[in-house]
C-alpha cells in the first residue's frame, strides 16, 4: 500500500455530505476496490455502518462521487466482507473537531487470493517501479516457479493475455492493477517458451552456447 493518498483535488460523496475523499479505484463494474475520505469522527462511523445496513434500514450498497463538474459517477460497495479498513485521527484539533482519514479496500489489495491466483494493486500514478512491484506481486500470486530474469517476458505475456491490467476507474494521486492469472493458459505458454528457448534457466549469455562446445 502506498505511503500517503494526499491529492489537491477532493470529491464529495453524495449521499453522505460530510465526507469528502481523495482517492477512489473501481474495476470494470464500478466496483469499489479502494476509497480514502476525510470526515469527522462521527461521520466516518455513521459512514461505515450504513456500509453494513440493508438498504431497507438506510443502508449504502453504492454511493455516488461527485466530480468538480458536477457529474456523478456510481460506486458499488458489493461483498462488505471483503473490504477492509484503516484509519488514523490526522488532524485533532480544528474548527470542526477531529478530523479522521480513513482508507477502505478490497483485501486482495494487501493479500493476493492465492487459491485464485488473483490479487489487486494500488500505485502512485507515473511511479518509475511499476513493473518492479507488479514482478515482485505476480511472483506471489503465482502457483508456477518464475525466474527473475523472465520477467520482462512473462509481465509482456500477462499483459497481452488480458491477466494483468489497469483497472478502469482511478480518481486521486493512485491508480489499480489487476492480476488474474488464467493458471491452465499460463502453463501451457510458459511451457512453449521454454521448448523455444526464449526462456532459460540460466541468464548466462554463454548458456546457449554451452551444449555446443560439450559436442565439440
Amino acid at each position: 500500500m502506498p505511503a500517503t493518498t494526499s491529492s489537491k483535488l477532493l470529491y464529495r460523496i453524495n449521499e453522505c455530505s460530510d465526507l469528502m475523499a481523495d482517492a477512489c479505484i473501481a474495476d470494470e463494474r464500478n466496483g469499489l476496490v479502494f476509497l480514502s475520505v476525510w470526515a469527522r469522527d462521527t461521520a466516518i462511523q455513521e459512514f461505515l455502518a450504513r456500509l453494513t445496513l440493508g438498504r431497507d434500514e438506510r443502508g449504502l450498497d453504492q454511493f455516488q462521487i461527485v466530480a468538480e463538474d458536477g457529474s456523478k459517477t456510481p460506486i458499488f460497495v458489493g461483498n462488505v466482507d471483503m473490504l477492509e479498513k484503516r484509519s488514523t485521527r490526522a488532524y485533532r484539533r480544528t474548527l470542526f473537531g477531529s478530523i479522521v482519514h480513513l482508507w477502505l479496500f478490497d483485501r486482495r489489495c494487501v493479500r493476493p487470493d492465492k487459491a485464485n491466483a488473483s490479487a489487486l494493486a494500488l500505485l502512485p500514478r507515473h511511479s518509475l517501479r511499476h513493473r518492479d512491484r507488479l514482478w515482485t506481486l505476480v511472483k506471489e500470486t503465482c502457483p508456477l516457479p518464475l525466474l527473475d530474469h523472465w520477467r520482462e517476458t512473462v509481465l509482456d505475456l500477462l499483459y497481452a493475455q488480458d491477466m494483468l491490467g489497469y483497472l478502469p476507474l482511478a480518481l486521486g494521486p493512485l491508480e489499480g492493477h489487476r492480476l488474474a492469472i488464467d493458471v491452465p493458459a499460463l502453463t501451457v505458454a510458459l511451457g512453449g517458451l521454454i521448448r523455444s528457448g526464449e526462456l532459460r534457466a540460466d541468464d548466462s549469455p554463454l548458456a546457449s552456447v554451452s551444449p555446443l562446445l560439450r559436442v565439440a
